[in-house]
């Protein structure tokens, strides 16, 4: 009996000793579950949180598309009303959204009108990213846009260098055409062609000549009158500079000043004529004259 027992105590002490051990290694292996469970249960709530976050940015962004309207005030014109109102495009953007509005001469705009100055440029740009396929027909598109500005230009060079004459100023629409009626003008008619370009673009002699006058001419503001060979006259108004003093020979396409809006104007324009004197009163169509000398006019 005794060695009976002696032999099954060291058994039961074994026993129990890995029992305890189990029960060490379960405690042990506890730890880490209850940790994954933990980190497992966060998951959820940092990406709930992150949706709330990324739903609140959402409607933040569509809000940025939105249009502008502006009040003109008095000796507003549309270049100025562009730079100060950072319109992307410019003062031929405004125009063109406003046409119906100002009407067929951008330089005629008066206090009280209201201009849609549409979307901020900034809005669109989020969404290009999301399509990085589309940028290569993209960028296409202005290479050949390029290309036909570039040899329309040249054209036009090369007309005014082969016939002597040139456009008074490169990149012009045309405002008010010669002869249209009007009340604000003293002889009843536009006695010139108003090409529409913004204050310190570069004003060019049309032809070679001899500069009559330069200086200061009333309604005309700063301007200058040439004589050329075929005994012509241009004149060019409303000039923020002048580059050229009276009795100046200069030749064909030459600076002879910047545009503005000195005088009586509206806004920043190019008034042009073509006199058979050099006094206001003998104008004749100046369109038609440079056109006659091969000149090609938009």
């Amino acid at each position: 009996m005794p060695a009976k027992g002696k032999h099954r105590r060291p058994k039961a002490l074994r026993f129990t000793r890995t029992i305890a051990v189990a029960g060490t290694g379960g405690a042990a292996l506890a730890l880490p579950l209850l940790g994954a469970t933990g980190a497992h249960a966060a998951t959820p709530a940092a990406a709930a949180q992150h949706t709330q976050k990324s739903a609140t940015v959402a409607p933040a962004a569509a809000k940025a598309g939105t249009s502008t309207t502006y009040a003109v005030k008095a000796g507003d014109y549309l270049a100025k009303i562009a730079d100060d109102q950072h319109v992307s495009g410019g003062w031929k953007k405004i125009y063109s959204d406003n046409r119906s509005a100002i009407g067929s001469d951008p330089s005629l705009i008066h206090p009280g009108l209201k201009l849609s100055l549409g979307a901020k440029a900034a809005a669109p740009q989020a969404s290009a990213p999301a399509k990085p396929s589309a940028a290569k027909p993209a960028a296409a598109k202005p290479a050949a846009a390029k290309t036909d500005t570039a040899s329309t230009a040249t054209k036009t060079a090369a007309v005014g260098n082969s016939s002597g004459y040139t456009l008074p100023v490169d990149g012009a629409t045309i405002g008010t055409n010669y002869k249209v009626a009007g009340s604000m003008w003293s002889s009843g008619y536009h006695t010139g062609t108003d090409f529409v370009v913004p204050t310190g673009t570069t004003i060019k002699s049309i032809a070679a000549g001899t500069v009559v006058s330069a200086g200061w001419g009333g309604a005309y503001g700063n301007q200058v009158v040439i004589q050329h060979a075929d005994g012509r006259y241009s004149q060019y108004a409303h000039m923020s500079s002048l580059s050229v003093s009276a009795g100046q020979t200069v030749t064909e396409g030459q600076q002879i000043g910047l545009s503005g809006a000195t005088g009586n104007v509206t806004g920043p324009h190019l008034h042009f004529e073509i006199r058979t004197t050099p006094d206001y009163g003998s104008d004749i169509d100046p369109v038609a004259y440079l056109r006659s000398h091969g000149v090609a006019v938009g």
